[in-house]
């Protein structure tokens, strides 16, 4: 509502409004700490319980107790969308979870191994160690190396042979 053209009753819906969140802000505020983790959610709860209830003015009540009462609906009504989004989203982290857990194990060498493997990579200098691993166990080669058909994603260079120097000179094309 821009202020000229704000009617009597938009003005006196501002002033109830504004005297509402002056006096009842703070308890609510308090109100919704109690019940959110981290309470520090709980100032942006605040915000949508206003934001809400500015959306709703027409309905606030006259009387002070019941217009305090109003806002506490609001407040409750608030608080109970954020912990249905949070269960959703740790029922999403979950499942992500034990998804990545199960592709890991998928891909994991066998166990014997695994320390064999470790103990090697630690040896090598950061950088190296980081290709080899994007290149072996993430299969970035093909999305990197110029050489690969981006269609078929097979390398249209020969296969590497003992003789072989490393690193190998680009394939002319």
């Amino acid at each position: 509502m821009s202020p000229a053209r704000t009617t009597g009753r938009e003005r006196g819906d501002q002033a109830r409004f504004t005297r509402l969140a002056e006096t009842q802000g703070p308890r609510v505020l308090a109100y919704l700490a109690r019940r959110v983790d981290p309470p520090g959610d709980a100032a942006d709860l605040l915000a949508e319980v206003f934001a809400t209830a500015w959306r709703r003015v027409v309905d606030l009540p006259a009387d002070d107790g019941e217009a305090a009462a109003w806002l506490f609906g609001i407040a409750r009504g608030t608080l109970a969308n954020h912990r249905r989004g949070q269960t959703r989203r740790h029922a999403l982290a979950d499942r992500l979870r034990a998804n990545l857990e199960h592709r890991q194990r998928e891909a994991a060498p066998p166990a014997d191994d695994t320390v064999a493997v470790r103990d090697a990579l630690s040896r090598l200098a950061p950088d190296d160690r980081e290709l080899l691993t994007l290149v072996a166990w993430d299969g970035l080669r093909a999305e990197l190396d110029p050489a690969t058909d981006a269609t078929t994603g097979h390398d249209r260079r020969p296969p590497f042979t003992p003789t072989d120097t490393w690193p190998r000179a680009p394939a002319k094309r």
